[in-house]
């Protein structure tokens, strides 16, 4: 079992940036493939970074590539999300995620197994 505490959230002007941290617990941590979502009120849950065990592959959909990065610490069982250049349309509650990935997932279609309880970022325009 994983347990995730998301952090770093908060409020920044258009084209600031926000660092977002995910602390996970468990031995098994570098078994997982790690993601980060948001949802936006009134819209569906969305894939914004994801990142596999070994942390040499990683996955943005085309709203967030070259702005966001995702990163991750075996280590420290650390993940990371770097946001810059944001927009008020990054607004929303962001979650980390932990997926093991079954044979037919995979980064770019990960369903996970384990959520956190989501931070808030808010971009004001």
């Amino acid at each position: 079992q994983v347990q995730l505490v998301e952090s770093g959230g908060g409020l920044v002007q258009a084209g600031g940036s926000l660092r977002l941290s995910c602390a996970a617990s468990g031995r098994t941590f570098s078994s997982y493939a790690m993601g980060w979502f948001r949802q936006a009120p009134g819209k569906e849950r969305e894939l914004v970074a994801t990142i596999n065990w070994s942390g040499r592959s990683t996955y943005y959909p085309d709203s967030v590539k070259g702005r966001f990065t995702i990163s991750r610490v075996n280590a420290k069982n650390m993940v990371y999300l770097q946001m810059n250049s944001l927009k008020p349309e990054d607004t929303a509650v962001y979650y980390c995620a932990a997926d093991l990935l079954s044979p037919k997932e995979t980064i770019a279609t990960m369903r996970p197994d384990y959520w956190g309880q989501g931070t808030q970022v808010t971009v004001s325009s």
